[in-house]
């Protein structure tokens, strides 16, 4: 856990990462009006066990609670496929409005139809309180903030700028790891390449905000710079072309297994955090598809 405190009228920023998923939350808050968002919040979840626990959430609160803060928005980048959301806790503790970009109907429809989910479930956005198009601005008390959608990983990915500083979800990573998988359903290296391009647009002193650090051999790091990346990243720094991008991510993305929580994360993730409704006997019941995924031995 660390902060990231400048000048009051900056964006005032505090990351909390988490080991077992390698999930880089953050707290975003306004000095000067104490508002603030939560950004990709993580619900603990044990695969053996089947159970949640909220101790990376309570964390956030805690920290929440002793700041004096009020919490406006809860923000995810996309719905992720390694870890479970915890905006549905959070909405439910300290309010706030769950938020995502709006091509989220997208995936939500791939994974209805995966998961076969219930009728009752649609593939509409509504589980969330708002839907962010590309470019649009709000607010976080005197700060504001612009949705950029940064499709690739995902088509649903949105980056979160706000003054200096950028989140950026799993769009680029730390530049000694490059960059996100771009496998899913939904996926497209090139697609991932022009929105991290996109990124790299920004002024050069921009800070870049990661959603995931797998370190090996370091401690786990979060931020860089727009400069740091077109100098140093392995997958996008400056001089490689989106062909030499698209056949190194493909060829990388061969290689990778599934992530261990992908299958309970995004039945949840797509329903903004909320646990599927529970079956008579009152127990919540996540659906395993056999054989649907593609096989990556």
């Amino acid at each position: 856990m660390s902060s990231s405190a400048s000048h009051p009228m900056a964006p005032q920023i505090q990351a909390f990462y988490d080991p077992p998923t390698g999930t880089i939350s953050y707290l975003l808050w306004d000095a000067s009006s104490r508002r603030a968002a939560l950004i990709d919040p993580v619900l603990d979840f044990d695969v053996k066990a089947g159970r949640t626990r909220t101790q990376s959430a309570d964390a956030m609160l805690a920290r929440v609670a002793e700041l004096g803060l009020g919490v406006d928005w809860i923000l995810e980048t996309h719905a992720h496929a390694d870890h479970l959301s915890a905006a549905h806790y959070l909405r439910s503790r300290v309010g706030g409005r769950i938020a995502i970009g709006e091509h989220i109907r997208e995936v939500q429809a791939t994974f209805k139809t995966l998961y076969n989910l219930e009728r009752g479930f649609l593939p509409d956005g509504s589980q969330f309180d708002h839907l962010f198009r590309d470019g649009e601005h709000f607010r976080l008390g005197e700060l504001q903030i612009e949705a950029l959608l940064v499709p690739g990983h995902t088509p649903a990915d949105m980056a979160y700028r706000v003054g200096d500083a950028v989140f950026v979800g799993d769009t680029l990573f730390m530049p000694d790891l490059g960059s996100a998988r771009a496998d899913f359903p939904g996926g497209d290296a090139r697609q991932l390449y022009r929105s991290m391009r996109r990124i790299l647009d920004l002024p050069p002193e921009t800070r870049i905000f990661v959603c995931h650090d797998y370190p090996n051999g370091r401690e786990p790091q979060w931020q860089s710079t727009v400069a740091e990346q077109r100098a140093r990243n392995i997958h996008v720094r400056d001089g490689l072309s989106e062909e030499q991008f698209v056949a190194l991510r493909q060829a990388r993305d061969a290689t990778l297994e599934m992530p261990t929580l992908i299958l309970p994360s995004i039945q949840v993730n797509v329903r903004a955090g909320q646990l599927p409704p529970p079956d008579d006997n009152g127990i919540a019941y996540l659906r395993i598809p056999l054989n649907a995924l593609p096989d990556k031995r």
